[in-house]
């Protein structure tokens, strides 16, 4: 897959910890990132000290590979290779399997997501199917 002819590889590497990668590049506003998220891997222990302890910020995304599990403030979902969505603000995301997928957010508010996401301690890899919604 490539961005405006960029093969994914090629985007900036915006954040790498345990289990998880974030390729990005900004257009019009918006943070368009491609993320690899390895099985088990669970955002739960990252937004832990978030309000909520939920990401608090809107994101539209296409699945490209594997399956993902959103944990909404109101109810669960599954998402799979070819389906595209919308999280609401509020959610928590688990790799059912690795997982690729693009995912579309303001930026500048994924500046500060991605910021406190560096500075977590927390291993999301090792969350291993935590259920915290």
């Amino acid at each position: 897959m490539a961005l405006n002819g960029v093969p994914w590889a090629a985007l900036p590497l915006a954040l790498h910890l345990p289990g998880t990668e974030i390729r990005r590049q900004d257009h019009g506003g918006m943070a368009v990132c491609h993320i690899e998220l390895a099985a088990g891997t669970h955002t739960a222990p990252v937004f832990a000290d978030l309000p909520g302890d939920h990401c608090a910020l809107p994101h539209w995304g296409h699945v490209i590979a594997g399956r993902i599990r959103v944990h909404g403030s109101e109810h669960t979902q599954d998402f799979g290779p070819g389906e595209s969505c919308y999280w609401a603000p509020g959610h928590n995301l688990e790799a059912l399997t690795d997982v690729e997928y693009v995912e579309i957010t303001p930026a500048e508010a994924y500046d500060e997501l991605m910021e406190h996401a560096a500075g977590s301690r927390q291993d999301p890899a090792q969350a291993g199917g935590a259920t915290h919604d």
